[in-house]
């Protein structure tokens, strides 16, 4: 039987009070998402890579649960939270593998259709990452989306949600941070 939002948002409040039992049911309720999210961005990674799905997965979920009790507010706050961590083991990952290269062979992820950033569709996830620090100095609220959307795989109303605004505000902040990254990401030819 699948854990409804609102079951996993009352797991969520339990989890926060030390209930073992709600962390475990908890667990059990966002474990398959999260990994379905993970595998997405690992599927088109290069062969020998060496980070699995399942091994982003649960060290997310030891970041989430190892802090101090975070008062979760629902589930769009926790898979927002949750985004942010993954994009952190990402990019830690992608830093460790490049410097371990000496700056070659900067780790690619692959985006699916409805959240690529340039037609190559591959990203450089330090270049991504560069950006978006930038990003969030201009416009913090464009990177929340980012993450929840890119790395976090919540859809536009559950963004609206977490945000408490309109979908066609999160749909034009969406576009604007889409097309800005893709400028900074993509070098231009034109020169």
């Amino acid at each position: 039987m699948a854990v409804l939002p609102s079951s996993i948002t009352e797991l969520l409040a339990a989890s926060g009070t030390g209930d073992q039992q709600a962390l475990d049911a908890l667990f059990e309720a966002v474990y398959a998402e999260l990994r379905r999210v993970a595998r997405s961005y690992l599927d088109n990674e290069r062969p020998d890579h060496t980070l699995q799905a399942t091994a982003l997965v649960n060290e997310a979920y030891v970041r989430l649960f190892g802090q101090e009790s975070i008062s979760w507010q629902n589930r769009g706050h926790f898979f927002s939270v949750a985004a942010h961590v993954m994009r952190n083991i990402l990019i830690d990952h992608a830093r460790q593998y490049r410097s371990e290269k000496r700056g070659a062979g900067a780790r690619k992820l692959s985006l699916d259709e409805a959240v690529s950033f340039c037609s190559e569709r591959d990203v450089d996830l330090v270049k991504l990452d560069d950006a978006l620090r930038t990003l969030e100095t201009l416009d913090p609220r464009h990177v929340k989306i980012v993450e929840m959307r890119f790395f976090g795989g919540l859809s536009i109303e559950e963004i609206a949600e977490v945000l408490q605004i309109s979908t066609a505000t999160v749909s034009r902040e969406w576009l604007k941070a889409k097309l800005w990254l893709h400028s900074q990401i993509v070098p231009d030819t034109k020169a």
